[in-house]
């Protein structure tokens, strides 16, 4: 990728004149006016920005991307002497956003005449264009030519230059409207691909063997059934198991099941036996003895509820997922921010139309933060979590929610929220207790008892070992003194508070702590209120009310 051309016009004024007028790629205007990154974090450099506020930003590949002033973003080129090219031979680019070499050279030529015309009624272009490419060297070409660099460029914009508000965190419109194919295409590819090989009898065991290609394959068998595939289904089935249960193993039991054949009967009980949380999974199956129509029916009904034929119909998270595994962590991210700027416009519309969020939400945007962490992008988990917080009712729910959410504010480095986040979770176990409780007052939360035995759970001891987290990590900020203290004092606080075996356990938990983070475990996910595991609380907990 050549900066040949970017380099004379800093060199040579008089280029660097000409470039600005009349082709609009100013030196001068390189301040885009607000903060923005890629999704990736890659290296974005501006050099250069127009008249309508417009920037363009140089990438680590030596792509340009240019940003206009009303949230939309593309690449315009493979290189700045690309782009230059495309800027100087079509001074009217921005009309030219919709064509594609697939409209034909007369269209194309007549809308770029048409445009320039209209240019050359306010100043030229010609002698002006001829000058400009001869100093920086840039070839002649046709407008033809030059379409089909701008719309090739256009459609490399996502997933890896997908530029975003690096105070928000929301992504930019896409700056054209081209169709691009749906994100399940792109991820199924490999497995169609595999799926042909395991079909012609080859490649068996590579296929079955890896994780990623197996999900794939039985992904692609999914949405192309054949009567003949019965052999490979039970070989990708056996193999499967050993990942214990997935959703790929329900399915590859699925479509084994759909052929009704008495014969596996056995082989698909010894893989719900494989382990308890196969047993779990696959519950419901034939016994061996069973009749093969039982078998086919059973199969039938979870394709009919859990699978089908069409992939646009599954759940974005399942190609998000299988993306991640294939190592396409910029196309599964695209996706995802994608999905919570969706929601995170409706709520915005809704907040301003004086209406509730929508409770179908929730749900996504628990899925998002799950997503998200997997690909180690704390900045928009924290973002989903913020807007999850709100939605939970339920006095369990929410402080779960918020121990998250202070997590992540941690794991961010915004240590002051963080402890702004753990207060707020402290008045919350405080309206429950009734009667002040530690670091914060209330009067009891009605009927809502969910928290009556919070001391005695793993989230009573997640409360605390994150309290501990956040006092040792933002210790490192002098201006936060005084709020470490306090953290630090409610954090034993509520650690006197726990039961024996509870305290016991946070206690021998945090001996062993030797860096700032702790683990996974303050994501607390449960209908009962109780969460009980072995060796956090031996006491016994009463049921709570279900989530419901």
């Amino acid at each position: 990728m050549s900066d040949h051309a970017l380099r004379l016009l800093r060199e040579q004024p008089h280029l660097a004149e000409l470039a600005a007028f009349p082709f609009n790629f100013d030196l001068t205007r390189a301040d885009h006016g607000e903060a923005v990154r890629l999704a990736s974090d890659g290296p974005l450099e501006a050099v250069a920005g127009d008249d309508t506020g417009g920037t363009y930003f140089v990438c680590g590949d030596g792509s340009v991307l240019y940003a206009d002033s009303e949230g939309s973003a593309g690449i315009i080129g493979n290189s700045v002497d690309e782009a230059l090219e495309v800027l100087v031979g079509l001074p009217g680019w921005h009309d030219y956003l919709g064509l594609a070499p697939a409209d034909g050279e007369e269209k194309i030529r007549a809308a770029v005449a048409e445009t320039e015309e209209e240019i050359r009624e306010y100043h030229g272009i010609d002698d002006e264009r001829t000058e400009l490419r001869a100093g920086l060297g840039l070839p002649e070409r046709s407008p033809v030519e030059l379409i089909g660099l701008l719309h090739a460029a256009l459609l490399r914009t996502e997933p890896d230059f997908l530029l975003l508000n690096a105070e928000e965190g929301g992504a930019h419109d896409l700056l054209d409207r081209h169709p691009r194919p749906p994100l399940w295409e792109t991820v199924l590819a490999r497995g169609r691909t595999d799926l042909t090989l395991l079909r012609a009898g080859s490649a068996w065991d590579e296929v079955a063997g890896d994780r990623a290609r197996r999900a794939l394959a039985l992904r692609a068998a999914q949405f192309d059934r054949r009567e003949g595939d019965l052999p490979l289904l039970r070989h990708l089935l056996r193999h499967e198991a050993e990942a214990s249960m997935t959703d790929e193993l329900r399915l590859a039991a699925v479509l084994v099941g759909l052929h009704g054949c008495a014969e596996d009967l056995p082989l698909l009980y010894e893989v719900r036996e494989t382990d308890f949380d196969t047993w779990c999974g696959l519950g419901g199956m034939p016994e061996p003895d069973a009749d093969p129509a039982e078998l086919r029916s059973w199969a039938r009904g979870l394709d009919d509820s859990l699978f089908g034929t069409d992939p646009a119909d599954e759940p974005l998270f399942t190609w998000t997922g299988l993306a991640r595994e294939q190592g396409l962590v910029e196309l599964a991210r695209a996706a995802l921010i994608r999905r919570l700027d969706d929601i995170d416009f409706r709520a915005y519309r809704d907040a301003r139309d004086g209406k509730a969020m929508e409770r179908r939400d929730a749900s996504q945007l628990s899925s998002l933060v799950h997503e998200f962490e997997q690909l180690g992008d704390t900045f928009q988990a924290l973002r989903a979590q913020r807007l999850y917080v709100p939605l939970q009712t339920r006095a369990w729910d929410r402080v779960s929610a918020v121990l998250r959410l202070a997590r992540l504010e941690r794991e961010e480095g915004r240590f002051g929220a963080a402890i702004r986040t753990l207060a707020s979770l402290r008045d919350t176990l405080a309206e429950s207790d009734g009667a002040g409780g530690v670091g914060g007052s209330g009067s009891g939360s009605g009927s809502d008892k969910s928290l009556g035995h919070w001391q005695r759970t793993n989230l009573g001891a997640y409360i605390v070992e994150e309290h501990y987290a956040v006092a040792r990590t933002a210790a490192t900020d002098t201006a936060l003194a005084d709020e470490v203290r306090a953290v630090t004092v409610a954090a034993g606080e509520l650690l006197a508070r726990l039961s024996g075996t509870a305290r016991a356990n946070v206690e021998r938990h945090l001996a062993g702590t030797t860096d700032t983070h702790t683990d996974s475990r303050t994501d607390i996910h449960t209908d009962t209120g109780a969460n009980l595991d072995a060796g956090v609380s031996a006491e016994p907990t009463p049921p709570q009310p279900s989530a419901g």
